[in-house]
C-alpha cells in the first residue's frame, strides 16, 4: 500500500505519513455514505444541530493542540493558528447551524382551493469535498457542516499538507455521536480523487483550490449530470481614495498582504492608491511592513512563518525578480529579515512600486507575501484596473463615501466588494466569485442552494 508524507515547512521533517485509501476503501467508504444518508436525510434539523453543536464544541476544546498541529504542517506562526478554530471556524460553522432551518424550511406558495401545494428541499446524497492547506478548517467548514445540516453524507480529502485536520473533523464527528457513515475521509492520489469525481455514488463536489485544480473537477465531472462548487484563484485588489482614513488603511492592507504569508485567497495582492496620498501610503506601509518578525513559527514572538513549501517561495521569488528586471522598485531590504533564505521556504515580505499589469506580480496569483502598489488618478482608472484580471473573488475599497463605495462596488467584476475592511468572510454573506475565480456558493442561507435539489409537492385534495 502506498503513502503520502508531510514535509513540514519549518525545518523540512516528516510531520505526518499516511496510508493512502486503496481501492477497497474507497468502495467501502462510497457504500457506506449512501447507507448512512438514507437513515441521516430523515432526522430532524433540531438532531443534526445538536450533533454539530457538539463537533464544534470538541474543535474549540482541542483548539490549543489542533492550533500546534497547523502550525507543524503549513508553517502558520504558533501565535494564530488556534484562532483559526476559535475565531472563523466556530463562528462560521455556528452561523451556518442556526440558520439551517430557515435556508432548509419548505417554501411555500400561494393558496389554490383544492390544493396544497409547496416546495421541499431535498438533500442531494453524499458530498465530496475536497479541502486546501492553506486555511484547512475555514474552507472545509463551509461546505462540511451545511452539507451535513442538509440531511448529506459527506467524504472529506484533506490536502496532502494536512491530513490531520481530516482526522480531526472524524474524531469531532466522534465525540458528538453522528452516525457512523455520514462523514468519512479518504487519504487520496489526484487520480483517485478524480475517480471519485466520476463515481455515481458522488452527488455533488466543493472543491477549493487552483485553477488548473478546477479544471481538473470540472473534466472528471463532464460525463455527469452533477454540479461542482469551485472556490478557486485570487489576484485580490484594493483601491485607496484620496478621501480613505489613512493610517486604517495602511494598518488593515498590510495584514491582508501578509498575514498566513500571503497564502490567502483572498489576501490583497495589488493595491491602488489615489495619487494624492500615493507618497505617504507607500512610506507608512513599507515601514510598517518592516515591523514583521519572520522565523520559527514555533516561536510566539514571530508574526510571518515559512510558506508552505520552498517551490512556493522560489516561485514568489522569481515573480519578485522579474518585474525588478522590468522596471519594479522594491521597498523592503531582505537583510532585515535574517531568517530569509534562498532555497528555504522563508521568504522575507516585500513591496514593489514602479509597477504595472504587464508585470505577472499584478496579473498572475502570487499567494506569497509580496504585494503591488500603482498610483491611480480617479476613480475610473482604479475600476478599469481592479477589474483588469481573470480574477474576481474579493476586492475592497477604503474610503469614508458609503455612496461613492457602492457606486464604485457596482462596476467593479468581483464576487464580495469591501469597504474599510479586507481578507474576511462574513457567513451571513455569500461567498463566491467570477471570472477565474470559480463559480457556485457557500455560506450564508443562499449556500443551502447547492446542497439540495428542489422538490415539488403538488397534491389535489379530493372534496
Amino acid at each position: 500500500m502506498s503513502t503520502q508524507k508531510t514535509i513540514s515547512p519549518i525545518d523540512g521533517s516528516v510531520y505526518v505519513e499516511r496510508e493512502l485509501a486503496d481501492a477497497n476503501a474507497v468502495e467501502k467508504a462510497l457504500n457506506d455514505a449512501i447507507a448512512a444518508q438514507k437513515a441521516w436525510r430523515k432526522t430532524t434539523i433540531e438532531e443534526r444541530e445538536t450533533i454539530c453543536r457538539k463537533a464544534v464544541e470538541y474543535f474549540l476544546n482541542n483548539a490549543d493542540e489542533i492550533g500546534l498541529e497547523l502550525t507543524w504542517q503549513m508553517g502558520r506562526p504558533i501565535r494564530y493558528t488556534a484562532n483559526e478554530i476559535r475565531k472563523g471556524f466556530q463562528e462560521r460553522a455556528n452561523y451556518m447551524i442556526s440558520v439551517a432551518g430557515k435556508a432548509l424550511a419548505d417554501v411555500e406558495v400561494d393558496e389554490i382551493s383544492g390544493f396544497k401545494r409547496f416546495i421541499r428541499r431535498d438533500p442531494l446524497g453524499v458530498v465530496f469535498v475536497v479541502a486546501p492547506w492553506n486555511y484547512p478548517y475555514l474552507t472545509s467548514v463551509n461546505s462540511v457542516i451545511p452539507a451535513i445540516m442538509a440531511g448529506n453524507a459527506v467524504i472529506l480529502k484533506h490536502a496532502q499538507q494536512t491530513p490531520l485536520c481530516a482526522e480531526r473533523y472524524a474524531a469531532a464527528f466522534e465525540y458528538a455521536g453522528l452516525p457512523n457513515g455520514v462523514f468519512q475521509y479518504l487519504h487520496l492520489r489526484h487520480d483517485q480523487v478524480a475517480q471519485v469525481i466520476g463515481d455515481e455514488r458522488i452527488d455533488y463536489v466543493a472543491f477549493t483550490g487552483s485553477v488548473e485544480g478546477g479544471h481538473a473537477v470540472q473534466k472528471a465531472i463532464n460525463e455527469r449530470f452533477i454540479i461542482g462548487g469551485l472556490e478557486l484563484g485570487g489576484k485580490d485588489p484594493a483601491y485607496v481614495r484620496a478621501d480613505a482614513n489613512l493610517a486604517e488603511a495602511v494598518e488593515n492592507l498590510v495584514d491582508g498582504s501578509f498575514f498566513n504569508s500571503g497564502q490567502s485567497c483572498c489576501g490583497i495582492e495589488r493595491i491602488y492608491v489615489h495619487k494624492d496620498i500615493y507618497d505617504q501610503f507607500i512610506k507608512d506601509f513599507a515601514e510598517l511592513t518592516k515591523t514583521y518578525t519572520l522565523g520559527d513559527p514555533l516561536n510566539a514572538e514571530t508574526t510571518l512563518g515559512p510558506m508552505v513549501r520552498t517551490s512556493a517561495a522560489a516561485f514568489a521569488q522569481k515573480q519578485i525578480d522579474d518585474a525588478i528586471a522590468q522596471g519594479a522598485t522594491a521597498l523592503i531590504d531582505t537583510n532585515l529579515f535574517p531568517s530569509h533564505k534562498t532555497g528555504t521556504p522563508y521568504l522575507a515580505p516585500q513591496v514593489l512600486i514602479n509597477v504595472n499589469h504587464l508585470m505577472e506580480v499584478m496579473s498572475e496569483e502570487t499567494f506569497a507575501p509580496v504585494v503591488g502598489i500603482m498610483p491611480v488618478s480617479s476613480d475610473e482608472e482604479a475600476i478599469r484596473l481592479m477589474n483588469d484580471s481573470q480574477y474576481g473573488l474579493t476586492a475592497s475599497i477604503w474610503t469614508n463615501d458609503i455612496d461613492a463605495a457602492i457606486a464604485i462596488g457596482e462596476q467593479v467584476e468581483t464576487g464580495t466588494w469591501f469597504m474599510n475592511r479586507c481578507d474576511y468572510l462574513d457567513p451571513a454573506l455569500a461567498w463566491t466569485g467570477v471570472k477565474n475565480s470559480g463559480r457556485g456558493c457557500t455560506l450564508s442561507t443562499v449556500g443551502y442552494e447547492a446542497l439540495t435539489r428542489p422538490k415539488s409537492f403538488h397534491l389535489k385534495i379530493n372534496s
